[in-house]
């Protein structure tokens, strides 16, 4: 049975090849019978991996000059299924061999490229658990040393950051749950319907709001607690990595932190407005005197600054008066929580802000270019999860190239690797990394 598959393997890559030759014969522009056929389409055939070098791939492209076919290029690419034996794996120097081989290039050029995961799927015990939102940093760099080396602080380094609306994981998934509960006060208003949520705090929406407004009447107290925060989320800002920027804000006036007090604990309209009636009556007898932003539109900030006078409108809190007025709260949060970052970040300034709604892309990926160096201690001590080296020669549309990438998962996705799972510390722990190894290789055939 054996001799029969390998005789049957034999056999196809004969055809294959065969089918290849005829590819490049009929691109020839010196057969006269195809001086004036257009340029064909790249071709590319899957393999199985069942010769001896575990090819996966044959393809074969047209190389033209203006509108004329001047060769073929025909490619190769083979695996190898995941291996934690480093010394197993392709050296550099077999690399360039394995190009001089084909080529016998007058020069070199090689380059290396790595891609680290610093936000996203895990591996728990030989098992991926995928994670919605990721944040992963490609770099590419020349001179490579050696294989599966570092990349070096003068690499270029780009950011991919995808965030998906609602990951658990994500250090954004707080200010998306604020946006949630946002739209469904405007959807209420909208409808007449609410869907309430569970509440995240366990004590009742007016017993919070109650004791909030007894802190406040406690100068002292107040203070003390306050500077107690800042310092906390001061250090928490300083301890933590790059993510956490997108932590809540240090300087929350009374608005706001009301605001988070009553998203996290109404449950129906009721709720709001009692907490409100609660404020307006404090505001109106004097028994608080809050702080708020300078530029704060709502309508509960317009009251605050009127009670400084001794002096505040009456505001009926029936119908749907106190969730407009907690919607307002709410964006008015926002919008300065949006402001705060990414003036912060030095990504814009007042002046060149504008607000733009753009078509909702749940795979929109951002790309940032970033230096390594700030980055440095998120990867240095990390396995990549794809690393590769490039050599190249030639130039332009001669220019041919021999690479290799290691993974951490196979690149082709229709043959099945064999699994070399690595040893394990008493903790459970990898020693080592297991990686893919695919190989792809070019021969150029020209017609001049």
């Amino acid at each position: 049975m054996g001799s029969k598959v390998i005789s049957g393997a034999k056999e196809f890559y004969k055809i294959l090849r065969q089918f290849l030759s005829w590819y490049t014969l009929s691109q020839n522009v010196n057969v006269s019978s195809v001086d004036n056929n257009p340029a064909l389409h790249p071709l590319w055939v899957r393999c199985d991996m069942s010769d001896p070098a575990g090819t996966t791939w044959f393809g074969a492209e047209t190389v033209c000059m203006g509108n004329r076919v001047s060769g073929v290029k025909l490619y190769s690419v083979t695996c190898k299924g995941s291996t934690v034996d480093k010394g197993s794996l392709i050296t550099l120097d077999k690399l360039k061999q394995e190009h001089k081989k084909r080529h016998h290039p007058t020069s070199m050029a090689i380059k290396g490229s790595a891609r680290f995961n610093l936000f996203g799927s895990t591996l728990v015990e030989n098992t991926i658990i995928e994670s919605q939102s990721s944040v992963t940093v490609d770099f590419k760099w020349s001179h490579v040393e050696s294989i599966l080396e570092t990349p070096p602080l003068s690499s270029i380094a780009t950011l991919n950051i995808k965030v998906a609306s609602g990951d658990m994981k994500s250090p954004m998934y707080e200010m998306y749950r604020e946006l949630e509960f946002l739209q469904t006060l405007a959807d209420g208003l909208r409808t007449g319907e609410t869907e309430w949520v569970e509440p995240l705090e366990n004590m009742s929406a007016v017993n919070l709001t109650t004791a909030f407004l007894e802190e406040l009447q406690d100068t002292a107290k107040s203070l003390q607690e306050k500077a107690a925060k800042t310092a906390d989320i001061t250090k928490l800002k300083t301890e933590t990595d790059i993510f956490n920027s997108f932590l809540e804000r240090g300087d929350l006036d009374f608005v706001e932190q009301l605001w988070v007090r009553m998203r996290k604990s109404v449950t129906s309209y009721q709720d709001i407005g009692d907490c409100l009636k609660l404020v307006t009556e404090a505001l109106r007898y004097g028994d608080i005197k809050p702080w708020i932003h300078r530029d704060s539109s709502s309508s509960l900030s317009k009251l605050i600054l009127q009670s400084y006078h001794q002096q505040i409108d009456h505001v009926s809190l029936t119908g749907i008066t106190p969730v407009q007025m907690l919607l307002e709260m709410g964006l008015d949060k926002m919008r300065k929580d949006y402001i705060n970052y990414l003036i912060g970040e030095e990504l814009t300034t007042l002046n060149h802000m504008h607000y733009k709604t753009h078509p909702y892309d749940e795979e929109h990926e951002f790309k940032l270019q970033i230096k390594p160096a700030l980055i440095s201690h998120s990867y240095q001590q990390e396995q990549p999860v794809l690393w590769g080296a490039e050599v190249s020669s030639g130039h332009g549309s001669c220019e041919v190239r021999t690479s290799v990438q290691l993974s951490d998962r196979p690149l082709v996705d229709h043959v099945i690797f064999e699994m070399d799972y690595p040893n394990e510390t008493v903790n459970g722990d990898s020693e080592s990394p297991a990686f893919y190894s695919t190989m792809v290789c070019c021969s150029l055939v020209s017609f001049a």
